[in-house]
């Protein structure tokens, strides 16, 4: 049975702790509101940049054909870049992504293209340190990115991407990441960035003619390594607030399961000094009366 300066120790460790993770939790907090900023900035341009791109592709489908639209039916290499964290302690954040990645890897891919081989592109220490182990999928390493995340993460992923695709080194491009849903919901999304997938024309139909300066495939092969840029951009923004919020709730949960066995170790506490006040007066008591009887 634990002593009372057992007890009293854990007490104080634990106090310490809960502290410790409730300061975690402001701080992600606060995080999370400057990175779903980020997100609610990016999102407009974003869409709209895909918007413009999409009716453009449609008018030009035919006197103009850039190889980022290209389908290959023969999928022989396959690029996923994956989007884990630079620090866990964000509950199941990095696991879940690190599982999906494995999944797709081993089994969603070879099926869904028996003949390719999959290259990897890791974002995120966690990342790293993952596939470091598995060094034959990794092509690029980026640890240390979230710390102070900025856009020239993209532009070191996004050229060799670019540049890969177009040379035949890949054949399919997705990002995997986690997508801030809200504070409590964080999914795993794989998000297709190469080759550009267009939507069917009825879906898409320009509301009236436009006149372009320059011309409209002038226009497309300067939008196109934008919205390349924008897709990895994207997921990094949403991966980056999925992480505070893993982050935040978790350490919430942390202090209420600390506060929580604070509780009970203080009732242990109790019980166990009562006991031993207890004890100690039988003690006295017995003593007496042997006293008395001798």
């Amino acid at each position: 049975m634990a002593t009372l300066r057992d007890i009293r120790r854990r007490i104080v460790a634990i106090k310490s702790t809960s502290q410790i993770t409730s300061a975690m939790r402001m701080v992600a907090a606060a995080k999370l509101r400057k990175a779903q900023n980020a997100i609610i900035a990016a999102r407009p341009y974003a869409a709209k940049v895909a918007e413009i791109l999409q009716n453009l592709a449609q008018a030009e489908r035919y006197s103009f054909v850039h190889p980022f639209f290209e389908e290959r039916p023969d999928v022989r290499n396959v690029l996923l870049i994956i989007v884990a964290s630079d620090r866990g302690l964000c509950g199941a954040f990095n696991s879940n992504i690190l599982k999906a990645a494995q999944y797709y890897i081993e089994r969603r891919i070879p099926d869904e293209f028996p003949k390719a081989k999959t290259h990897v592109i890791a974002v995120g220490k966690r990342a790293v340190q993952f596939f470091q182990r598995r060094s034959d999928w990794l092509v690029l390493s980026l640890p240390d990115v979230f710390g102070r995340l900025d856009f020239s993460t993209v532009l070191q992923i996004a050229p060799r991407v670019g540049d890969g695709f177009i040379s035949g080194e890949y054949d399919r491009v997705y990002v995997l990441y986690n997508e801030f849903r809200s504070i409590l919901r964080q999914e795993v999304r794989r998000k297709q960035v190469l080759p550009i997938e267009t939507a069917h024309q009825e879906e898409h139909r320009d509301a009236g003619d436009y006149i372009y300066e320059p011309s409209r495939a002038e226009i497309l092969e300067a939008l196109l390594p934008q919205y390349v840029n924008l897709q990895i951009w994207s997921a990094l923004l949403e991966s980056h607030a999925a992480e505070h919020a893993a982050r935040m709730v978790a350490m919430d949960n942390a202090t209420t399961n600390a506060r929580d066995l604070i509780t009970s170790l203080q009732l242990e506490y109790n019980k166990a000094r009562q006991a031993a006040i207890t004890k100690e007066m039988l003690e006295i008591v017995g003593g007496a009366e042997a006293l008395r009887q001798s």
